[in-house]
């Protein structure tokens, strides 16, 4: 990426990784290029299109049908009708709509794809593509109707629409929004009203585009609804690995459990990746304490696996989302369309790249791995509000029975964690048969996907819990000091959320430690003293 004065921009044709996708949902990126190179492809693309359409030959989706009704012949004078038509009749998404920095990584996903140079189209199509996305365009699209199958046709039909002057989309403020999508309400559209496709393109200075043979069909023929989705949670769910080392590493301060378990001759001798990665955190976020050698001579012999076994299941969430990254940075470089162009020798063949198999499996591997992050956190809330299991006042309270404490905040993790339990069902094993049995196996990748992003939501809040009770356990072992790690985030937190003298409504508070998770100020926070986490 090279930044101008002004904004981000991503040049087209170079390799898209995590951290573009990141940039792009929260505003960073705010316009596309396509250098030479790209552009030549496409139109060496187009151009052997052109050649093969006036041979007469029978090109699927140029000139036939789709699916099932493929066998249908098109008159020539009907082909461009054919490609307005196939939007139209394809745009029957229901529900919310995806959320302003999603449909927008979903646009540029879709750009890139067809600037691969397999798809056809022509350049005046790209070019008018990069302008909907340089200009603030974010079409509005329903997050419910694709089986990810022939592609995440109906959600990208609803994205397509808008460039020919229908379907409704939002056009953003560059500004307002920059940064924006790391907050818990961050440019969520279901909320906003947005406006009727041409009134948009008019907003942002544009006109509609006509579409050309084939055209229609290579913008709704691929992955990207559901691979966006995926990034979403993807990037959303790299820090929470992070966060759960803090709000480990204070429970363990707190419940004044050992460092022992995180000796790093433990974890050479079982030398996964991920589980090397969180111990090295904790041990560096629990440097300088004072709390354990305070409790040095205790009767406890091991501590529970919440806190002992902390780095093996941190750890395996941090290996399930490195496989997850190459995944999905995978799919982001992919040509999903079908038929593809092949000008090199000339052909046009049809195939399978739009199948999201890889996009549903990846993303009902990242929410086991999630849905578990928050299951062993919410263990720790209990090990903190338990006065049987923790010797701190019963539910954190220093007035037990008059006062409840932390006693509802236990019971809310619970209650997502449960809730991430039913989310995790994976989807991709359930296939359903589409289009008279033609797309006889089925992906549900945005299903996939979007459960992945509603678990790393539930996992975040989990989380908030468990910083807010740790952080008041610590209140009743002052002065000894934790670590100096744990000590940042214990300050970082007072900051915003006082100590709990006397019941209050705790609500605000998880919102507050929440929104710090989001924005991360937490982990800036405690890197600051620590240095950085791995």
């Amino acid at each position: 990426m090279a930044k101008t004065a002004r904004e981000t921009t991503f040049r087209l044709g170079d390799s898209l990784k995590i951290d573009d996708a990141a940039a792009i949902l929260s505003g960073a990126v705010t316009a596309l290029a396509a250098p030479p190179a790209v552009r030549k492809r496409v139109e060496q693309s187009r151009r052997c299109l052109e050649d093969l359409m006036a041979t007469g030959a029978t090109i699927y989706g140029v000139n036939t049908g789709f699916g099932k009704l493929s066998s249908q012949r098109i008159e020539p004078d009907a082909l461009l009708a054919l490609q307005e038509n196939l939007l139209r009749s394809h745009a029957v998404g229901m529900g919310d709509f995806l959320s302003i920095g999603i449909s927008r990584l979903a646009l540029a996903l879709r750009i890139a794809s067809v600037c691969a140079g397999y798809s056809g189209v022509t350049i005046e199509l790209v070019q008018n593509l990069i302008e909907m996305f340089n200009r603030g365009i974010a079409p509005a699209i329903p997050e419910q109707g694709s089986v990810g199958a022939s592609g995440d046709l109906a959600p990208l039909a609803h994205m397509a629409l808008v460039l020919i002057g229908e379907g409704r989309a939002f056009v953003v403020d560059h500004e307002a929004r920059r940064g924006s999508a790391r907050t818990p309400k961050e440019s969520n559209a279901r909320k906003a009203r947005p406006l009727q496709g041409h009134a948009a393109l008019r907003q942002a200075g544009l006109k509609p585009y006509r579409l050309q043979a084939k055209e229609g069909l290579s913008l709704i023929n691929g992955t990207q609804i559901s691979t966006a989705i995926l990034a979403d949670a993807l990037v959303r769910a790299r820090d929470l690995t992070k966060i759960a080392d803090i709000a480990g590493a204070m429970t363990v301060e707190a419940t004044r459990s050992s460092l022992k378990p995180f000796d790093p001759r433990i974890l050479a001798v079982r030398p996964h990746p991920g589980q090397s990665q969180s111990a090295a955190n904790l041990r560096l976020l629990l440097a300088e304490r004072e709390l354990m050698p305070s409790h040095a001579h205790c009767a406890k012999v091991q501590d529970a696996y919440s806190m002992r076994c902390m780095p093996q299941v941190h750890g395996t969430c941090r290996d399930a989302i490195e496989h997850t990254i190459g995944i999905v940075e995978r799919e982001m470089n992919s040509a999903t369309d079908n038929p593809l162009v092949f000008s090199d020798t000339h052909e046009v063949i049809s195939g399978g790249n739009f199948h999201a198999q890889p996009i549903a499996l990846a993303s009902d591997h990242l929410a086991a791995a999630i849905a578990d992050l928050s299951s062993v956190s919410e263990r720790r809330v209990e090990n903190l509000v338990n006065p049987d299991l923790s010797g701190l006042p019963g539910f954190l309270t220093p007035h037990p029975g008059l006062n409840s404490g932390m006693m509802l905040v236990q019971v809310l993790a619970a209650a997502l964690v449960s809730e991430n339990k039913a989310l995790s069902f994976p989807a991709s094993v359930d296939s359903i048969p589409t289009s008279a049995n033609r797309e006889d196996h089925v992906s549900m990748s945005t299903a996939a996907a979007r459960k992945c992003r509603a678990i790393v939501a539930n996992a975040t809040r989990v989380l908030a819990c468990e910083l807010l009770c740790a952080a008041q356990g610590l209140e009743f072992l002052l002065p000894l000091r934790p670590g100096r790690g744990a000590l940042a985030a214990y300050q970082h937190i007072r900051k915003q959320v006082s100590p709990l003298n006397r019941d209050r409504i705790l609500h605000r508070d998880l919102e507050t430690i929440e929104q710090v998770i989001h924005e991360g100020s937490l982990l800036t926070a405690v890197e600051t003293v620590s240095g950085p986490l791995a």
